[in-house]
């Protein structure tokens, strides 16, 4: 395995309390993921990011923990962890697990030593403040849910911080012996063979939190004292960090100002993903080339990592109020769609009107771009949400498996209920029924992975927008690297056309089509080079040997 191992990776996310039940109770579990890895493995998966793990009250997805060093009851044991480890790596497939440690559950037994005694030695694991901090209803980051970021806590007479829900207390990063029980629990998780983490909140992580000061300093130099300790640890290990930051802060999450790339190895990319939902609502490439332009230098061995669903809501924090609007009238329409006035909380296969070519054409144009792709759970056969469903948990529903009660998620009563009605039902949208049929959109995610993996030049070379006349809703783009050089079509519009693209001719060395939505005819001299509504294609312009 290579150090570098994520720049070719295909990243599929995944709650193990909704995947795969083994045991009747109605919660995934491990035993059942295991099951289950054969299948991602054939659809092409060669990483498997999976959401919180821990022992949890639960109250928001795991995301409040109360043990970092153990598996969640309810998902099996460490053993039970460990033999998933041992499997997925016989099958080539990375494991990284979500790095949760801006804050802890209230019931993590370090905040309840804290809050009991101010000489309790986690007494300073957590931020304190002797008065109410003038900036307590400032920074929230679930608006409507929250109602402060500062709570009172009568046992402690203090209040503390919590970037997040009040139930979880942020942990003091300026504390040194919180920075190494941080490491501590890294190096727990690599030595036990996880390939790496996905850090959430890393903007939080790293603030050094001043009460009164909404705009406290960021200490982005932990990162690179956390990224030393773990590449010590394990070479090839990953840093995959949640920083939905400006633009012009992202570079620092990377790397010092040496230009190296000392610290994040790879970020969302928020930017790209806002501007290809912009680009998808207007049937208009335009914001995704302005991405293509503006996206800052990355350090060597610096990545992206591109979306287009994840685990949470969509988020269009970074686009214009009026871009906003655009976007949530074409694909969250309905109030209930949409979330802390910023997002919607839906799937993509209903946001696109359940229509075969578009969710292909954007997945398509996802799989092309920078970085590398992210895949949630169920996105490859088309799966629906459930707006009954509060909050994020619309798009936390069981994966559909089969036509069996429950869709062959569990025998037992499944803790969130299964989607039983509509165009996405089950019955209507399932693995078995998808299995047997060459033309579903599963078959369709297997076949263009298949052929992502015969072209390297796609993540680890460059992505640049080829500016030439073209119809309107068309956007060309390509891939080079010193394996050789690939071409992308992609039609965002409904209508047919024909684009002139006889500038790349003389590159071309055997050119063909590797992937595209239907048969074309020969390119010629790629002057007539057609293009179906909503269409795409891949064209190998050349290889080198």
């Amino acid at each position: 395995m290579t150090d570098r191992w994520y720049k070719k990776a295909v990243v599929y996310c995944l709650d193990i309390d909704t995947y795969a039940d083994s045991d009747g109770d109605g919660v995934g579990d491990i035993r059942g993921l295991i099951g289950r890895l054969d299948y991602l493995a054939r659809l092409g998966v060669t990483c498997l990011w999976l959401n919180p793990i821990h022992p949890s009250p639960n109250r928001d997805d795991g995301y409040d923990v109360t043990d970092f060093y153990n598996v969640d009851p309810r998902f099996g044991s460490l053993g039970d962890f460990a033999e998933l480890l041992h499997q997925a790596g016989n099958l080539g497939i990375n494991v990284i697990i979500d790095l949760v440690v801006n804050h802890t559950s209230d019931q993590h037994p370090w905040f309840q030593s804290a809050r009991k005694s101010a000489d309790s030695p986690y007494r300073d694991w957590y931020v304190w403040a002797d008065s109410a901090p003038e900036d307590r209803y400032q920074g929230m980051v679930f608006p409507g849910e929250q109602g402060e970021t500062w709570t009172y806590d009568r046992t402690a007479k203090a209040w503390y911080y919590h970037r997040f829900y009040q139930h979880q207390p942020d942990l003091n990063i300026s504390n040194p012996l919180v920075r190494d029980e941080i490491k501590q629990i890294c190096a727990f998780w690599l030595q036990l063979g996880v390939a790496g983490f996905r850090m959430d909140a890393v903007p939080f992580i790293i603030e050094e939190t001043e009460p009164g000061n909404p705009n406290s300093p960021k200490d982005v130099d932990f990162l690179t004292e956390l990224r030393q300790f773990v590449q010590w640890r394990r070479g090839d290990a990953v840093l995959l960090a949640e920083a939905n930051v400006e633009p012009d802060q992202l570079v620092t999450f990377f790397g010092d100002a040496g230009g190296s790339n000392n610290r994040i190895h790879m970020l969302f990319d928020f930017l790209l993903n806002t501007k290809l939902m912009l680009a998808l609502a207007r049937q208009n490439p335009e914001p995704v080339i302005e991405a293509l332009r503006e996206v800052p230098k990355l350090p060597d061995g610096g990545q992206w990592a591109t979306f287009l669903r994840n685990h949470d809501e969509v988020d269009l924090s970074r686009l214009t109020a009026d871009q906003r609007q655009q976007v949530f009238a074409e694909f969250g329409p309905d109030p209930d769609m949409q979330l802390y006035g910023r997002g919607i909380r839906r799937r993509l296969a209903p946001m696109l009107g359940n229509d075969r070519k578009r969710v292909e054409l954007a997945y398509s144009l996802q799989f092309t771009l920078r970085g590398t792709p992210v895949l949630r759970y169920g996105e490859e056969i088309g799966m629906g949400e459930d707006l009954a469903l509060n909050g994020r948990d619309a798009i936390r529903t069981p994966m559909q498996w089969s036509t069996l009660p429950n869709a062959g998620f569990t025998t037992g009563k499944p803790l969130k209920p299964v989607i039983s009605s509509g165009d996405f039902s089950y019955e209507q949208v399932n693995v078995t029924n998808q299995r047997h049929d060459p033309n579903s959109l599963l078959a369709w995610f297997e076949r263009m992975i298949r052929t992502l993996r015969e072209a390297p030049e796609v993540g680890c070379g460059t992505c640049t927008h080829v500016d030439v006349p073209v119809p309107a809703g068309v956007l060309v783009h390509r891939a080079d690297d010193i394996t050789g050089t690939m071409a992308f079509l992609h039609n965002l519009g409904p209508d047919d056309v024909t684009v002139d693209l006889s500038v790349l001719a003389s590159e071309a060395e055997g050119p063909n089509d590797v992937l595209a939505d239907q048969e074309y005819p020969e390119l010629g001299k790629f002057d007539q080079v057609r293009l179906s509504g909503y269409g795409y294609r891949w064209i190998r312009l050349r290889r080198r040997p």
